[in-house]
């Protein structure tokens, strides 16, 4: 039993249960505690990320030595591609299914939430993209003058990080997704549309699995090798991210699912798992464009050709 209840995917979803039922009880002043909760947890969580992003790329890019370079180009490459394929997948969709659901904003219905009383915030020493960039000219800097002991350097900040992700980053993510899934409980957002809810979940779900098996097909056919060996290992951070909403909070989960897998190149994955994580946005794009086809989502992000300019956008889609 004991064994089960350590096991990560399950004790989101008991996470999850735990915010939804407790949103139907809980009163204002109980509330009170659990947005304070929420802002606190994930004040810790996206503090971490930084250092996730500077632990895990440097090294692995210093390590790399001569094939750094070009595997950053590659990738940054396969990153566009992905993003615009997913795109007008995602606008095809939503064109064709989306106006059947009949979907109501209700966000002026929606219970008013009171206002937090302890907001403390912990900024973040730099922005993600700031880490990223920082990690690749560090790792490619030590890989081009070949420092042995800056290279030891960085894989003992490495272990420092991973132990962070294991020690505080994993057991914080939990309290997170269930304070977050109380406060959609209590306002109504779940309840109300209840229908319309799981109707809208399940086709972006199915969307993000017809997506994930074309790009996971294609790795195969390209590799050579079974993806269902890294498929298998990624339920605890495919729902960390329906339950954060966030590719940053899910960074910690995605590399100890990736570590798991038998067919992956450690010194590999602990680069393009925190890479793509800033730099693929498929998964934003695909549900941005779904739900909201007609404002050509998908033409802009074709025509924006820099990370950078792809990037601004996805804020603007929000509203």
């Amino acid at each position: 039993m004991k064994k089960f209840l350590s096991n990560t995917i399950v004790q989101l979803l008991i996470a999850v249960i735990i915010g939804l039922l407790a949103g139907f009880v809980v009163n204002d002043a109980v509330l009170e505690v659990v947005i304070c909760i929420k802002h606190i947890t994930g004040q810790i969580i996206f503090f971490l990320v930084p250092l996730i992003i500077l632990g895990f790329i440097s090294p692995s890019i210093a390590h790399l030595r001569s094939n750094a370079s070009k595997m950053l180009l590659f990738a940054f490459g396969i990153a566009y591609l992905s993003s615009i394929g997913a795109s007008f997948f995602g606008a095809a969709v939503g064109y064709n299914v989306i106006p059947f659901l009949h979907i109501a904003d209700d966000a002026n219905t929606l219970k008013a939430l009171p206002e937090n009383l302890l907001k403390i915030d912990i900024p973040p020493v730099m922005n993600v993209m700031t880490a990223l960039v920082l990690a690749a000219l560090i790792g490619l800097a030590t890989a081009w003058v070949k420092s042995d002991e800056i290279s030891k350097l960085l894989d003992t900040f490495q272990k420092m990080v991973l132990e962070l992700v294991k020690r505080v980053l994993l057991p914080v993510l939990p309290v997170f997704i269930a304070a977050n899934f109380c406060i959609l409980s209590y306002q109504g957002a779940v309840t109300k549309q209840l229908p319309v809810f799981l109707s809208v979940l399940i086709v972006v779900i199915v969307c993000h699995f017809i997506w994930l098996s074309l790009l996971y097909f294609i790795a195969a056919v390209y590799s050579r090798k079974n993806s269902w060996q890294v498929l298998k290992y990624y339920g605890p951070a495919y729902l960390t991210a329906l339950g954060t909403m966030s590719s940053a909070a899910t960074l910690g989960v995605a590399l100890e699912c990736a570590r798991k897998s038998p067919i992956l190149r450690k010194e590999i994955s602990d680069v393009t798992i925190p890479l793509f994580a800033t730099i693929n946005l498929c998964g934003s794009i695909l549900f941005f464009t779904l739900m909201k086809p007609e404002r050509h989502y998908y033409l802009r992000f074709l025509h924006y050709r820099t990370v950078s300019e792809q990037l601004v956008i996805l804020p603007e889609m929000g509203h």
